[in-house]
C-alpha cells in the first residue's frame, strides 16, 4: 500500500515519535544525569540518520526556544488537512531502548566509543551512518545505555570499536594511528580523527560532500556554558543519513586546543587541513563540502576557554581554513544552534521555484523614485535598507520562525530577509513557509556569502593556507541552481574577515548569479562592476531600544558621502523594525527604508549617472 504526498508515492508506515525533553529539565550537577542526556540523545539521533535516510519516519521532541516548542510548532504544522503529513499515523515510544528495539532490524549494531578520549564520539557518529549502527558510549555501569542494549536487552553486536572491548583507551598519543603504519601525532584526539581519515575517508567509504564541526562529549565538563540544548547531538542526523564525517579541531595554529592542552601547537589545525583536503580531493574540486555547525567557543578554542583567541575571531580564522579547501558552513552557532528531525523534514517536497519580481523603471516612476526622464527623484531624501538576519544556519531559521516571522507586525514595513538558500538542505518547510506566508513587503535576498557561509577571498588565487586552485568557478556553478530556484538575485552581505576581498575575479563570479548587488566588507564605497551595483557594508545596528538604533542610523547617514545606506541587524523582529521606522520618520522624514528591489535598481541608476568610487 501507498501514500500519495505531493506527486510522491511512499510506502506507509508510522512515524516513529520519542519525547526527549526530559533531557533539557534533568540535573546538569548530577554526573549521571548529564551521561543519561548524552547517551539517550546521541544514540537517538544516530539511529534518525539511519532510519529516516530514504524516507521520514522518525520524529523526536528536544528542541524549545524560550517557551515555544520548535519540534512541535513544525510538527503541527504540517500535520494539519491536506498537510504533508495529514493522515499519517504515529507510535509514541516511551522510552530510548523501546524505540531502539522497534528499529532493530534497521542497524547492524553499535559503534561503541570511549569516554575517556572526547574525540571518539564525534568519530563514533561518522562511523554510524557508514556502518548503519548507532552510537554508544562505553559505560558498563549498571543502568547505562550501553548496558541496557549491548550487556543485557537486546544485545547488540558492537561493529566498532573505538577502544579495547576491556575498557582501556584504543587511542593513546603514541606509537601509531591504530591499525595503520602513520606515525601518531602525538595527540590521542587527532589520532581519533586520523584513524577515521585512513579507514574510512582515504579508502572512500564516506560520502565527503557533507562534514559536521559540533562539539565532542567533553560537553559534559561544561554543559551550562550555553543553551541546555547545546550538545548539539540532535543535529547529527542528517549528517549520518548522509554518511558524512564529523570533527570538533581547533583552527588555531599558534596555541594547542584547549581541550587538549599537551599537543603540539596547531596539531589540530594540521588534521583539520588533512581532512579537508582529502574532501576536496574526492569531491574533485569541483562539488563543495557543506558542513554543519560551528566553533563551540563558549566551550573551546577562545578566552573563554583559556584560549588566546576572541570569539568572532575563531569564527573568522575556521571560516578563512575551510574556504580554502572549498567548503562552506551552515552555520549552527551558539545559542540557537540546535536542531532536530533534518533527517525526517529533508524529505519535505519542495517547490520547483519560488520566482520573485524585480522592480522596473515604469514602478519607479509610479511610486515617485524616478522623474520622466528616467533621472532620480531625490527630493533630500536619504534611501536605507536593512540586512535582516542573520539566517545562515538552519537551526536558527527554525527556531526563530515561530517568534520572529510570525510577528503580527511583519508586513507593515519593507524588509530584506537576508537568508541562506543552502538551509533548504535541512529545513526546507521552514524555507516554503516564510515563502507562503510572506507579504508584499517582505523580500528575500541571499544571506552571507551566497548558498553557504565561506570567505570567498579565499577563492581566489593565490591560496597560501591549500594551495589549490582557484575555486571562483566551482562556487558560481554551486550558487547558480540555488539563486534561480528561489528566486534570489541580490547578496545581502558578504563577509570578508581576514580574508582578501574580492578582486577582478571575485567580483566577475558574483555577477553571474547575484547580479542585482552585492554588500561585501572590502570595497570601494560604492562600486558598479559591469551592470551589477556593489555598496560597502556599514555598522550593525543591533540596540535593542528602537529609539537608540534609530539615532545611530541617523548618525551614519549624516557622516556618509551617498544617499543609499546598509545597516545590518541580527534576530530582531519586524516590530522593533516598525518601531525603528517609526522613530526615524520623526527624527528626519527625509530618510525613507525601501524594499530591496527598489533600493538596489535605484542605486544601480546613481551609479551609472558617474563614477562613484570612493
Amino acid at each position: 500500500m501507498f501514500w500519495i504526498a505531493a506527486g510522491r508515492a511512499q510506502q506507509i508506515s508510522p512515524v516513529g515519535m520519542i519525547d526527549l525533553e526530559y533531557t533539557l529539565s534533568a540535573d546538569l550537577h548530577n554526573p549521571d544525569s548529564l551521561k543519561m542526556i548524552w547517551d539517550d540523545i546521541h544514540a537517538v539521533a544516530t539511529l534518525q540518520g539511519i532510519v529516516n535516510r530514504r524516507s521520514p519516519r522518525l520524529y523526536i521532541f528536544l528542541v524549545k526556544n524560550g517557551r515555544v516548542d520548535i519540534d512541535r510548532y513544525w510538527w503541527n504544522k504540517y500535520r494539519g488537512k491536506g498537510k504533508w503529513l495529514s493522515g499519517r499515523d504515529t507510535v509514541l515510544y516511551p522510552d530510548v531502548g523501546s524505540m531502539i528495539n522497534a528499529y532493530r532490524h534497521e542497524i547492524k549494531g553499535a559503534v561503541v566509543y570511549d569516554p575517556k578520549v572526547p574525540a571518539t564520539s564525534n568519530v563514533a557518529s561518522s562511523v554510524a551512518g557508514i556502518e548503519d549502527v548507532i552510537a554508544l558510549r562505553y559505560d558498563t555501569t549498571p543502568g547505562s545505555l550501553y548496558s541496557r542494549l549491548v550487556m543485557n536487552g537486546p544485545r547488540l553486536p558492537v561493529k566498532i570499536w573505538l577502544l579495547h572491548s576491556d575498557g582501556s583507551p584504543l587511542f593513546t598519543g603514541k606509537g601509531n594511528v591504530p591499525g595503520t603504519d602513520r606515525p601518531s601525532s602525538g595527540s590521542a584526539k587527532d589520532d581519533a580523527y586520523l584513524w577515521f581519515l585512513e579507514h574510512y575517508m582515504k579508502k572512500g567509504r564516506c560520502n565527503t560532500a557533507y562534514a559536521a564541526y559540533y562539539i565532542d562529549q567533553q560537553w559534559m565538563k561544561k554543559p551550562a556554558a550555553a543553551a541546555r540544548n547545546h550538545h548539539t547531538l540532535s543535529n547529527h542526523d542528517f549528517f549520518v543519513s548522509r554518511r558524512g564525517f564529523f570533527f570538533d579541531l581547533s583552527p588555531w595554529g599558534d596555541e594547542p586546543a584547549t581541550d587538549d592542552p599537551h599537543q603540539q601547537p596547531g596539531t589540530d589545525r594540521k588534521t583539520l587541513k588533512e581532512l579537508l583536503l582529502t574532501a576536496y580531493r574526492q569531491n574533485r574540486g569541483q562539488r563543495f563540502c557543506y558542513i554543519g555547525g560551528f566553533p563551540p567557543w563558549a566551550f573551546k578554542y577562545t578566552r573563554h576557554a583559556g584560549g588566546r583567541h576572541e570569539d568572532v575571531e575563531t569564527e573568522w580564522e575556521y571560516s578563512r581554513i575551510i574556504s580554502a579547501y572549498n567548503a562552506f558552513k551552515d552555520a549552527d552557532a551558539i545559542n540557537y544552534g540546535a536542531l532536530a528531525n533534518a533527517s525526517f523534514w529533508q524529505h519535505f517536497p519542495l517547490k520547483s521555484k519560488y520566482p520573485q519580481p524585480w522592480i522596473t523603471p515604469q514602478e519607479l516612476q509610479r511610486r515617485g523614485y524616478l522623474t520622466r526622464d528616467g533621472q532620480i527623484d531625490f527630493r533630500g531624501r536619504n534611501f536605507i535598507i536593512f540586512y535582516v538576519g542573520d539566517y545562515d544556519a538552519s537551526s536558527w531559521l527554525s527556531q526563530t520562525t515561530p517568534d520572529l516571522w510570525d510577528d503580527p507586525d511583519r508586513g507593515k514595513v519593507p524588509l530584506m530577509w537576508c537568508i541562506s538558500p543552502v538551509l533548504a538542505e535541512r529545513v526546507p518547510m521552514a524555507m516554503d513557509y516564510r515563502r507562503e506566508t510572506a507579504t508584499p513587503n517582505d523580500y528575500f535576498a541571499a544571506a552571507d556569502n551566497g548558498a553557504g557561509y565561506l570567505m570567498p577571498g579565499m577563492l581566489q588565487e593565490p591560496r597560501p593556507i591549500s594551495g589549490l586552485p582557484e575555486g571562483l568557478q566551482a562556487w558560481v556553478a554551486h550558487n547558480k541552481p540555488y539563486y534561480d530556484r528561489w528566486g534570489l538575485s541580490i547578496t545581502g552581505f558578504i563577509i570578508d574577515g581576514k580574508a582578501p576581498g574580492l578582486n577582478k575575479k571575485g567580483l566577475d563570479a558574483y555577477a553571474q548569479f547575484s547580479g542585482n548587488g552585492i554588500v561585501p566588507q572590502k570595497v570601494p564605497l560604492t562600486l558598479l562592476h559591469g551592470n551589477m551595483p556593489v555598496l560597502r557594508s556599514d555598522d550593525d545596528v543591533n540596540e535593542t531600544d528602537p529609539a537608540a538604533a534609530a539615532r545611530h542610523i541617523l548618525a551614519r547617514v549624516k557622516a556618509r558621502p551617498v544617499p543609499f545606506h546598509w545597516f545590518r541587524n541580527i534576530l530582531k523582529s519586524p516590530t522593533w523594525y516598525v518601531q525603528v521606522a517609526e522613530e526615524l520618520k520623526r527624527l528626519d522624514p527625509k530618510i525613507e527604508l525601501l524594499d530591496a528591489p527598489a533600493f538596489f535598481e535605484l542605486y544601480r541608476i546613481y551609479l551609472e549617472e558617474g563614477d562613484r568610487g570612493q
